[in-house]
């Protein structure tokens, strides 16, 4: 009999020891959900990056609630849960409530405590959407709109503002460069969007955290980073994509993998993507086919004619993307991050020049960017220990090397025009943050940049081999540095108000010498020193759980860069912008309101009015050379326009944006931004997009997601383009007038995935299903037809 007490005893000893471990998964991809908050009562806990949790602690009667910002909440017995095997399964939410966002002051923190309008992308998204570059991807929020000069570009519009006037920042680095132009960029697709973890896009000026450039706002990109384990064991993970697009016969595949032990990690990541010549829509209008190209048979140049119209000729590129990082974490102080990027794109035509026309003959048989090439090396140090200075701080040193060219030649000649741009930039970030008491929060920082920049010109012969001298497009051997420091105050006055406030000092120095050997220029060295003080207040306002008021005032700057003032170049057909020493820094001070209605945490309705008034604007106008006001230039008399501190310029706007979990398999989501801009004399800006948006309905089932999604833009009559919009006639339908206009359209399209296991997913879209014929505003390439995108996505 004692035998029998003792065996009761030691099993009942057993079962009050046992731990229970419940199981939280995606229920539309079956991968588990980190830090889900569980809570019932007193009791709360989080699940690790397995999607466990430990939740023994619970009683049999009691009911748990499984909360994650991402998902919609869930409320299950303890009973019921142990009916379904401890696991349970979440759907994800088209509202992002309690959302961390970073970019607003270089740390994390809520984004109900900013009063800023922010834009977030995620990791899964990313997944989804499926974006060939990385500019596609913004284009995903819906909420920026990306002009695109050729296929292998992508230049975003934020708010009226693009190019230089809008900042690029990369794990805390900033991107833009002395070179960056005032012209549409294709920059960012050196970022390979399949390396990207999440994104997010600050609206309005963000000069006081990022300084000069941050006018229009901030894009902020966070790459995949590098995972530790929580034990002694050696762990491994690995991602894989292979992925067609029928419009350009896309083929790209990717591959990242991290090892992780307790202190040290090393991710790795590649992505080659091939990209074949462009087919856009075949219901539209006609004006933007391409009826012939140039060719080259045996010394001579030859018109052909194009087989398929709608085949949008030597608009094909191919890109390579290498990303390495290592990570070291020696305690749970100090946390060390190395990281090493590298992009190369080959050779990328720059379309909206083939298709120009000159005397009723195409004006060029080439014309091409060389192979644009980035690379940077990152080290991120962060050290986190209360003192009296900060309780933590972060130093971020990066080293980049950038090198971009272009060539053309004219239809019938031998000569192709070479000119070659390397800029090394070399950058130091040092930002702390220190909790003064429970309320009161402090972020200040010291910002060092600066750039060199080498320009060399030069004119080959295709058959000779013969190289002459040409002129360089920027001054060769040019410098710019920029120094800045900032102090942010937040300040949670109470549980229903925020306080936020800033300001920054800024310095920058350039200089650049000019080659007068094919210019006369009346001077021969440009020198700037000038300095800026930008501020920012921002109060947010939440009366209660269901609405947040957001007022924020700001002012930006910008400096002139090397670009700006150094370079000489055909801007359209007939123009050419020539230096202007006298050019000075422009300001912008904005203002914008905003209001958000959540509704029972399933709907949520966002507003936000903006106002920019930009003075002293940098914009090309009319402009004098040696008292002439036209020059030959490359053999063409043009007229000559620089870039000249304008009285002042104005945008504004609105936002829209309606987000509702209609029921738990279906959500509901549409964003409408509306912007107008123009200067003092009433001339509309090059950079304001027309009315645009999206509208989506989602499907979310077992291992199944689907999107059903319509996007839209809105039309700008003539009299609504830019000036030097009106003159690219190649580019632009023609109205009942002959003049060119951006004319209306919207497209519907499908995307959908399906989770095979819990290894594999296949990811399957149709883009602009009824083949419409579509050139998006201010674009020189047509945007593509039907569209069928098959992918295979791998976790191991």
């Amino acid at each position: 009999m004692r035998f029998f007490y003792t065996m009761f005893l030691l099993n009942f000893i057993t079962v009050l020891g046992t731990s229970q471990t419940v199981k939280v998964i995606d229920k539309t991809n079956i991968q588990p959900i980190e830090n889900v908050y569980i809570f019932s009562n007193n009791k709360s806990m989080l699940t690790n990056k397995k999607g466990e949790a430990d939740i023994s602690a619970f009683g049999n009667n009691e009911i748990l609630i499984f909360q994650h910002s991402s998902f919609e909440n869930d409320t299950i017995s303890y009973e019921n849960l142990k009916r379904a095997n401890f696991k349970i399964k979440l759907s994800e939410s088209i509202l992002k409530l309690n959302e961390v966002i970073v970019s607003a002051n270089r740390w994390e923190q809520n984004k109900k405590e900013v009063p800023n309008k922010i834009a977030t992308i995620s990791t899964k998204e990313i997944k989804f959407t499926n974006p060939q570059t990385t500019a596609d991807l913004l284009g995903t929020s819906n909420e920026v709109f990306i002009q695109k000069s050729q296929m292998g570009g992508g230049s975003p519009m934020i708010r009226g503002f693009a190019t230089n006037r809008i900042l690029i920042v990369v794990d805390g680095v900033r991107m833009n460069n002395a070179i960056y132009r005032s012209g549409n960029l294709q920059n960012i697709i050196s970022l390979d969007a399949n390396s990207i973890e999440n994104a997010e896009v600050i609206f309005g000026p963000g000069s006081v955290i990022y300084g000069s450039d941050a006018i229009g706002g901030v894009m902020d990109f966070h790459t995949l980073r590098p995972k530790l384990t929580t034990t002694d064991k050696l762990d491994f993970t690995a991602n894989a994509l292979s992925r067609y697009s029928s419009a350009n016969n896309e083929k790209t595949g990717h591959l990242n993998f991290n090892f992780g032990t307790e202190k040290w990690s090393f991710l790795s990541s590649i992505t080659h993507s091939n990209f074949g010549d462009l087919k856009m829509g075949s219901k539209g209008n006609h004006e933007y086919v391409r009826p012939e190209y140039v060719t080259r048979i045996n010394g001579q140049d030859y018109i052909m004619k194009n087989d398929n119209e709608n085949i949008q000729k030597y608009s094909g590129y191919n890109q390579m993307n290498v990303m390495q990082k290592i990570r070291f974490r020696p305690n749970e102080k100090l946390d060390i991050n190395y990281g090493f990027h590298c992009s190369k794109l080959s050779d990328v035509p720059r379309y909206d020049r083939l298709i120009q026309y000159k005397k009723g003959k195409l004006k060029y048989a080439n014309w091409y960017y060389g192979p644009q090439k980035w690379m940077m090396n990152i080290l991120n140090v962060k050290y986190s220990n209360s003192t009296k200075l900060f309780d933590e701080a972060k130093l971020i040193i990066a080293y980049q090397n950038y090198e971009e060219s272009r060539h053309d030649r004219k239809f019938g000649k031998d000569e192709i025009r070479e000119r070659t741009e390397k800029v090394k930039a070399f950058s130091a970030n040092l930002d702390f943050d220190k909790q003064l008491n429970q309320k009161s929060f402090l972020f200040y920082g010291l910002e060092a940049v600066t750039n060199k920049v080498n320009s060399s010109g030069q004119k080959r012969n295709i058959e000779t081999k013969e190289i002459t001298p040409h002129a360089s497009r920027y001054p060769d051997d040019s410098n710019y540095t920029s120094y800045a420091g900032y102090l942010n105050y937040k300040n949670n006055l109470n549980t229903k108000m925020t306080f936020i406030a800033g300001i920054r000092y800024s310095r920058i120095l350039l200089d650049a010498d000019f080659d007068t050997t094919f210019y006369k220029f009346s001077f021969n060295k440009i020198s700037i020193n000038t300095g800026a003080l930008n501020g920012s207040i921002g109060l947010v306002f939440r009366p209660n759980k269901s609405w947040q008021f957001n007022l924020n005032t700001s002012t930006g700057f910008r400096a002139p860069n090397i670009d700006d003032i150094g370079k000489t170049f055909d801007s359209e057909p007939g123009n050419v912008v020539v230096p202007n020493k006298d050019l000075n820094s422009e300001y912008a001070y904005n203002i914008d309101f905003g209001i958000i209605k959540t509704i029972n945490d399933k709907i949520q309705i966002e507003a936000t009015g903006f106002y920019t008034l930009l003075k002293d604007a940098m914009v090309r106008r009319n402009f004098t050379f040696d008292g002439q006001d036209s020059i030959m230039y490359d053999g063409e008399l043009s007229r000559v326009q620089a870039l000249v501190n304008a009285d002042k310029a104005k945008v504004y706007g609105i936002q829209l944006g309606l987000y509702a979990d209609i029921i738990k398999y279906l959500s509901f989501k549409t964003n409408l931004t509306y912007t107008k801009g123009e200067d003092q004399d009433g001339v509309p800006l090059r950079h304001v997009a027309p009315l645009f948006g999206s509208t989506h309905i989602i499907l979310k089932a077992e291992k199944i997601k689907a999107d059903l999604y319509a996007n839209y833009n809105g039309k700008i009559s003539n009299e609504n383009l830019a000036p030097s919009e009106q003159n690219k006639t190649y580019m632009y339908a023609t109205n009942s007038e002959g003049k060119p206009y951006s004319p209306s359209w919207f497209t519907l399209n499908l995307k959908a995935s399906y989770q095979l296991n819990k290894l594999l997913q296949v990811n399957a879209g149709i883009e602009n299903i009824s083949d419409k014929r579509y050139r998006p505003y201010s674009s020189g390439i047509a945007a593509p037809g039907r569209n069928f995108i098959l992918g295979l996505r791998g976790s191991f």
